[in-house]
């Protein structure tokens, strides 16, 4: 399948504040409920350890993404403890009452931060979720270069993928928007409103989601935005990753720059991680 730059719905300036809060944090809950992102731990524990930092700075977070998950699963599994900055161009502004407090080592920046001109007061190894397939190969290759001009890592994790399988998965998430409802926290009467009785957030999950995959790009494309973004040993890898539970493949772009100064403890990172 060719990549394809279509819209999804819930990221138009139309489309009400309100409703796209709730759309992300039903995808939120879905991809952490079944622990989506988890088979990139090892992944992104060997990049943070290159790269040097146990800092990590997540753009386009939307209600939170999957880090609240993440950072206790790596104090499992990798013995490493980060410190996690989550932030968005346009804020969820309920996300910080319900992510601040959540976990220590996690915190909702309020203000805007926008993916392709991060400030230089806002360091770290910067991840992205189920977000990078929404930018135009030029943004795209603008978030990287910004990361490569700051001298950060940088990692794009995508569950969305060009396949019919992935495809297939994402017809099943209206229905997973309808089971889960209740269960998703914040609990708001709105989005009780927005399920069931007039079912908007079913339909744009059903309708972003088909659309995601065929916007996402390939390992091979990811690669190609990378072209001349080596400078000072800037190293790159891309691929694709599953393991778990779920049969979905994970397609990572990971970037850092070598070599780096640690700022952490070498032993705590080369620490075994449990499958």
């Amino acid at each position: 399948m060719r990549r394809r730059q279509w819209f999804e719905i819930h990221e138009q300036p139309w489309f009400p504040q309100p409703l796209r809060d709730l759309t992300t944090d039903t995808l939120q809950f879905v991809w952490n409920l079944f622990g989506f992102y988890d088979p990139i731990i090892p992944a992104l524990r060997d990049a943070l350890q290159q790269a040097g930092t146990n800092r990590v700075l997540d753009l386009c977070s939307g209600g939170g993404g999957p880090w609240l998950r993440l950072v206790r699963r790596f104090e499992a599994l990798a013995s490493l403890p980060l410190e996690v900055q989550l932030t968005d161009r346009f804020p969820n502004p309920e996300a910080p009452q319900h992510i601040n407090g959540g976990h220590a080592r996690v915190l909702f920046l309020p203000e805007p931060v926008d993916a392709t001109q991060v400030p230089a007061d806002l360091p770290g190894f910067r991840t992205l979720f189920t977000s990078f397939h929404h930018f135009v190969p030029e943004d795209a290759r603008a978030i990287l270069r910004d990361a490569v001009n700051r001298h950060q890592g940088v990692g794009i994790f995508e569950v969305p993928k060009r396949n019919s399988s992935t495809i297939l998965l994402a017809l099943f998430m209206p229905l997973a928007a309808v089971v889960l409802g209740p269960f998703i926290r914040p609990f708001r009467w709105s989005r009780i409103l927005w399920t069931y009785l007039l079912p908007v957030i079913p339909f744009v999950v059903w309708f972003d989601g088909v659309v995601s995959c065929l916007r996402a790009y390939t390992p091979s494309e990811l690669s190609a935005l990378t072209t001349g973004l080596s400078a000072s040993g800037y190293r790159w890898e891309s691929g694709e990753t599953a393991r778990g539970r779920i049969p979905v493949k994970i397609t990572y772009l990971i970037g850092h720059p070598q070599p780096a100064t640690p700022e952490i403890n070498a032993a705590a990172l080369m620490h075994e991680t449990v499958a």
